[in-house]
């Protein structure tokens, strides 16, 4: 699989996450992927335990976008950013490819925060 295949995967991948479509969303998976949170401490291993658990989430997002792919060969990193109704995450989704197939994710997820006033004078403001 060459990088733009790969990328093509992933534009479809994250494409399906944000419509919700689980089954087009785990395509991407190798069915023995393992998946890592680290801040939590979780592996998922395989895509069926990956698929189920992302299934059951109690809170559907209701928005999402991805703010930067970037990488090349068998490794690739996605920023993103996702809504719950009583939350947001922004995310670093790394991505390891074997086969044409994720074999490897690791999922770091953070809330975001208010700037602190004593750095605006060298900032600019996303929003």
């Amino acid at each position: 699989m060459d990088d733009g295949q790969t990328r093509e995967a992933l534009d479809a991948h994250w494409r399906a996450s944000a419509a919700g479509d689980l089954n087009a969303e785990h395509d991407i998976y190798a069915d023995g992927v393992v998946c890592e949170y680290p801040q939590s401490g979780e592996r998922i291993v395989g895509r069926n335990n990956l698929q189920a658990l992302r299934g059951h989430h109690p809170d559907k997002p209701s928005g999402f976008a991805v703010r930067r792919i970037q990488g090349s060969g068998n490794l690739w990193v996605t920023e993103y950013e996702i809504d719950y109704n009583t939350q947001a995450a922004l995310v670093v989704s790394i991505m390891e490819f074997a086969n044409g197939k994720v074999v490897r994710e690791t999922q770091y997820f953070s809330a975001p925060f208010d700037a602190p006033q004593w750095r605006m004078q060298w900032v600019e403001a996303r929003k």
